[in-house]
């Protein structure tokens, strides 16, 4: 009989912290880390769920509070849409369609290969629906939400295949985004690595020199006062998102939690920030600083309390289809896409991140991009085109595409 230990908030926002802690110190110490842009929250988180898998399988199950880490996560995403300058999207307008149409393709390809191994191996297509672009591109919210109607189409345990395959999914595109970018960069020397020796490999900052990075370091009056205006700044642009959301709920339509966030700030950003008068009023660099700070946080806690043994669950038929999802993500990501997108930096930093969202879900791909910005150079575009496309398209090309599959098998 199992024993379930319910940690409250603040007890899962500790193990969250210690996993992150953990991260930073197996990046400053093992080489390996560093030297394949593996996230501080991803390395971390591991060992930490590694330790529940121990937990369990010696009757222990650990229960966590989610309250911290979805705040973190809202907040990160409401800093990231005070990041979206219309004007810097326009310039950018051609590689955002072009992640647009990848991402397409991504999603029909996907569900094409799970499918087509599923029946190849005289198993259920709807096997291969649970493996496809559901827990891949979908996540485990997507998951969530066609496993009932998986269950109903007659596969039974559909919910702990589809839950399965996204854990799968999480750890496979936050391992393979950040090594494939930095193999791409390092191959084609499109660019030399930073200087800095900071080890917060994960997080994202505004800049990649030691002066830019200096500008979060003070802890003078004025630095106080520049973080408390953008708290209450990422508040109200949070507060005002809420009603957002509640609107967007009327249409019908399924969006992510964050996305009203995520429109009212960069509604903010775009309006207020537009006036040159009122600029100055949004204290973007704090703002950018604090969203940095929670992603590493959601990410800690997001794969601290992965349930590792439901992947010890899967059939081999399940697992062989997912190692060959895997597969195919790698492969399209470094001979489809990065020709596509160009070939050059901005490019491979673009494929990081769609290894992330890819095979797992958007705060992944930014981290993905993160370690690999943070050991070379930052770049704007990638950070304005993935949170968009991950927000806006994603889960929409996914379920158009998931709801024409299920109705031709």
């Amino acid at each position: 009989m199992t024993h379930v230990v319910a940690l409250d908030l603040y007890q899962s926002a500790g193990v969250g912290v210690l996993a992150l802690l953990l991260g930073f110190f197996f990046t400053r110490h093992i080489p390996f880390l560093k030297r394949f842009c593996i996230p501080a929250p991803v390395s971390g988180g591991l060992v930490v769920s590694l330790f529940t898998l121990g937990l369990y399988a010696l009757g222990v199950e650990c229960s966590f509070d989610g309250t911290v880490k979805d705040l973190c996560m809202m907040v990160f995403f409401t800093a990231v849409g005070f990041q979206c300058d219309m004007k810097m999207l326009r310039q950018g307008g051609r590689p955002l369609l072009k992640m647009i149409l990848l991402v397409a393709v991504l999603i029909i390809a996907q569900n094409f290969v799970s499918v087509g191994i599923a029946k190849g191996m005289g198993l259920s297509p709807l096997l291969g629906m649970a493996a496809g672009s559901i827990p891949m591109s979908g996540g485990h919210g997507t998951s969530g939400g066609f496993a009932p109607l998986l269950e109903e189409m007659g596969l039974s345990g559909a919910t702990s295949i589809t839950i399965a395959a996204a854990t799968f999914g999480l750890v496979a595109g936050s391992l393979l985004g950040g090594p494939l970018g930095e193999f791409l960069i390092r191959r084609r020397k499109l660019s030399g690595e930073s200087s800095s020796d900071d080890v917060l490999t994960g997080i994202e900052a505004s800049a990649a020199s030691e002066t830019a990075r200096s500008e979060y370091a003070h802890s003078d009056e004025s630095s106080f006062r520049g973080y408390t205006i953008a708290v209450c700044q990422l508040i109200l642009a949070m507060a005002l998102g809420a009603c957002v959301s509640a609107l967007l709920k009327r249409t019908g339509i399924t969006f992510p939690t964050y996305f009203g966030s995520l429109i009212a700030a960069a509604f903010l950003r775009n309006t207020v920030g537009a006036v040159r008068k009122w600029s100055g009023i949004l204290n973007l660099k704090k703002i950018v600083a604090i969203g940095d700070i929670c992603l590493s946080l959601f990410l800690g806690m997001a794969m601290s309390t992965l349930r590792l043994w439901e992947l010890a669950s899967m059939a081999l038929p399940l697992s062989i289809i997912l190692i060959t999802q895997v597969a195919f993500m790698a492969l399209y990501a470094g001979l489809v896409a990065f020709p596509v997108l160009g070939k050059d930096y901005d490019s491979a930093v673009l494929v990081s991140g769609l290894c992330g969202f890819g095979l797992g879900a958007t705060p992944n791909a930014m981290a993905n991009m993160s370690a690999v910005c943070f050991k070379y150079r930052y770049t704007a575009k990638p950070f304005i085109i993935v949170p968009i496309i991950g927000a806006m398209f994603v889960d929409l090309i996914n379920t158009a595409v998931i709801t024409v599959f299920l109705n031709l098998i």
